[in-house]
């Protein structure tokens, strides 16, 4: 048996418009089916790269709230339905499937996060982007490891822009 295909990139963000430079980067190669599961702790990022992607499939100044407390909110953009799930006061899958993952997952794109809590339900084919603090207080290190097809689709990623 051979093990799923992984291919992975670290990137240093200086501050919050790298963070949001990022995720317009990520969002341009997502497709409807997508999952990018977005690890780290508490107040690393993970929603500010979640509201900076959301918000370049549409319009910059639309309000796009955490959804630490309503657990999911869905976006219409010219790519489809992106579904942002916060998963942190889950205690597991059960509970997601109650959410309408199986919903987004047939024709969405899934941005999780805390993604730990979908046990089982975790795709094997998946963008993980794990956002860490960085050496100063606005800069952050962002991980992402593509899974399955996402390995070869990480290239452009590589390089930045100029």
């Amino acid at each position: 048996m051979t093990a799923p295909r992984q291919h992975g990139l670290i990137i240093d963000l200086d501050d919050e418009a790298a963070t949001a430079a990022l995720a317009t980067r990520v969002g341009a190669l997502l497709r409807p089916g997508d999952m990018v599961a977005l690890r780290g702790d508490l107040g690393a990022g993970k929603t500010a790269f979640a509201r900076a992607l959301i918000q370049s499939h549409g319009d910059p100044d639309d309000e796009v709230p955490s959804p630490t407390f309503t657990l999911v909110q869905t976006y219409e953009t010219p790519k489809g339905a992106i579904w942002h799930f916060d998963l942190y006061r889950l205690s597991g899958p059960d509970e997601v499937i109650e959410l309408g993952w199986d919903d987004v997952r047939a024709d969405g794109i899934a941005l999780v996060e805390w993604p730990d809590r979908l046990g089982s339900l975790l795709p094997t084919d998946r963008l993980d982007i794990a956002i860490s603090f960085g050496p100063t207080p606005e800069s952050r290190r962002a991980a992402l490891t593509g899974h399955g097809g996402w390995a070869a689709r990480l290239a452009p990623l590589e390089n930045p822009p100029k």
